[in-house]
């Protein structure tokens, strides 16, 4: 495992420090966390950027195409 020295301004210090203590957990903890849910955010959004990029409306189509219509099923009505 790593460690960072990391600067924080006062008060955002302050309010990592009462969620901690809030959530029962180490301050350490609280910001590896939310490192890691920004990081997984960041990065889906990556992903599906690069995978739209790829995508083709021509194929979406015939995809489309092969789906056999039947009615709606109730509470799905627009």
């Amino acid at each position: 495992m790593s460690s960072i020295s990391l600067r924080l301004p006062e008060s955002l210090h302050q309010r990592v420090r009462e969620i901690a203590e809030r959530e029962n957990i180490s301050i350490n903890q609280l910001i590896t966390t939310a490192l890691a849910e920004k990081l997984s955010a960041l990065l889906t959004a990556e992903y599906l950027g690069e995978r739209a990029s790829r995508g083709s409306r021509k194929h979406y189509d015939r995809v489309l195409r092969k789906v056999k219509s039947r009615p709606v099923d109730p509470g799905d009505e627009l």
